[in-house]
């Protein structure tokens, strides 16, 4: 029985970059040309001694709030309301455990966030970066890489009222189970604009910067096995996609995976149902649909929790993204007959280890292997975000996770190149340098047979033995949200 580690946290540094993606990258309703990405540190204090911790994310644009009639840039905005909610609470709460802190601040954010029109997905989102950066700091305290501090529960992870349906179970001994994977295979995104094949690049639209830019590139440079495929809820244009990605997967002679990634864009059962059975028996897609894992969140969270899914279930499983929005969705979500939650560290690495659980629990107590995870990706850019994420999802056992930014976005180019040899040099296994050929040097993923090794992220901490510059990294400007609110009521 490990001791209660009681922890405060004193101040949090909010900074901000921008970023451009070598394709355009298509999922739902929107393409993705450009991005941001926030980066947090926050100082936590045992006793006398203080340490920083750090955590970094992507501000996903149409994503956490889908409403066509906000910009992109009142997203961002919505993002870092949550960031400055949780920092705001995080703060005033003196001193508890890693997770009592998460814990203390779960129902408060979602109840403010609620005041100021935003859902429980983005109030969570500034707790689970807090909660990477205090993880951090407690590991540099404490001496213990990640792994090893969250399988002695030095974070004090217990059951909770959040999560009630997990009275009685020991989640320190079930942590103590986990057994962290030094290497992960790679899923590969396509998204609903990316070239299948050479033919369907326009004339002089190649990137050529020496990286794959055609699903049949990336299948021959970097030897995946499995895929991850955006679909667009329209039957015909879907099916005559999904052929021609079909063609180039057959060419395999290993077996090789796929899931599908609805993305909320259908509004009913019945259209699942219908592709579904329209995709089996498609001559093209034998192999392909003998080779499907899963769908994802095919429903608009509007209606995903109102009805069963058995209908789709009885095809293919299914499981909840977008609609795991706090630590009450996937019990609901498991009685509509959903069979799986993904894991996002966006959305929280408590609310991930909580569903692992139930997972473990409900499985033990009914038919094994019956619920599972999933480990699914918001473009987690090389360096901070990519590391803590692969631990994480390393950690809760999953075998093989999403990962889209070593695709559409090039490495760390746009970063100071000695910050980027900082995170080669601390974790020569993840990351390479490349040459290009105007002598840039860029650090990129070392994907090598579809795999990526981790033993580098067993370092003091959480999963980084090297930062950004900070310096050198903008402040993020505070949040418009409220008067972007105040403005659409004026409206």
């Amino acid at each position: 029985m490990n001791p209660e580690i009681r922890l405060r946290v004193h101040e949090v540094e909010v900074r901000e970059w921008p970023y451009r993606l070598r394709l355009p990258f298509r999922f739902g309703s929107v393409t993705k040309t450009h991005g941001r990405q926030v980066v947090l540190r926050a100082r936590v204090s045992i006793g006398g001694r203080s340490a920083w911790g750090c955590a970094a994310e992507s501000l996903s644009a149409k994503w956490f709030d889908k409403n066509p009639s906000l910009s992109d840039d009142d997203n961002h905005d919505q993002l870092r309301w949550a960031i400055e909610s949780a920092v705001r609470h995080y703060t005033a709460q003196g001193e508890n455990t890693a997770f009592g802190h998460a814990m203390a601040a779960h129902g408060s954010l979602i109840e403010e966030a609620s005041r100021h029109s935003l859902g429980p997905l983005i109030a969570g989102y500034g707790a689970a970066l807090l909660d990477r950066c205090v993880i951090g700091a407690l590991g540099k305290l404490q001496g213990q890489p990640f792994w090893a501090l969250m399988q002695s529960n030095l974070v004090g992870m217990q059951t909770t009222q959040w999560a009630s349906d997990l009275a009685g179970t020991d989640l320190g001994r079930f942590l103590s189970t986990l057994s962290p994977q030094r290497e992960l295979l790679l899923r590969h995104t396509v998204g609903l604009v990316d070239a299948i094949t050479p033919l369907d690049q326009a004339p002089g639209s190649a990137v050529n910067d020496g990286l794959p830019e055609t699903l049949e590139a990336v299948v021959a440079t970097y030897r995946q096995r499995y895929f991850k495929i955006k679909v667009g809820g329209q039957l015909k244009p879907d099916l005559e996609r999904l052929e021609a990605i079909a063609a180039v997967l057959d060419t395999l002679p290993q077996a090789y995976y796929v899931t599908l990634d609805g993305n909320e864009q259908f509004h009913a059962v019945e259209p699942v149902v219908e592709f579904l059975s329209a995709m089996s028996k498609a001559p093209g897609l034998r192999r392909f649909c003998q080779s499907l894992l899963w769908i994802e969140q095919p429903l608009a969270r509007h209606v995903a929790l109102q009805s069963s899914v058995k209908p789709i279930d009885a095809i293919c499983p299914v499981i909840i993204d977008e609609s795991d929005v706090d630590l009450q969705a996937f019990p609901a979500a498991i009685a509509l007959g959903y069979r799986g939650v993904s894991s996002k560290i966006c959305k929280g690495l408590y609310k991930s280890l909580i569903n692992r659980a139930r997972c473990e629990v409900r499985n033990a107590a009914d038919l094994p292997g019956k619920l599972f995870m999933s480990a699914e990706d918001l473009t987690t850019l090389p360096g901070i975000s990519l590391q803590q994420d692969l631990a994480l999802v390393s950690l809760l056992g999953l075998g093989h996770v999403e990962k889209n930014a070593h695709h559409f976005v090039d490495g760390m180019r746009g970063r100071p190149e000695a910050e980027q040899r900082r995170f080669v040099q601390a974790h020569p296994d993840l990351y390479r340098f490349d040459t290009l050929p105007n002598g840039e040097h860029v650090a990129r993923l070392n994907l090598s047979g579809g795999v990526v090794q981790l033993s580098s992220l067993d370092c003091s901490g959480f999963a980084c033995a090297a930062e950004p510059d900070w310096d050198k990294l903008p402040p993020s400007p505070p949040s418009r949200w409220p008067d972007i609110l105040k403005e659409t009521h004026a409206r």
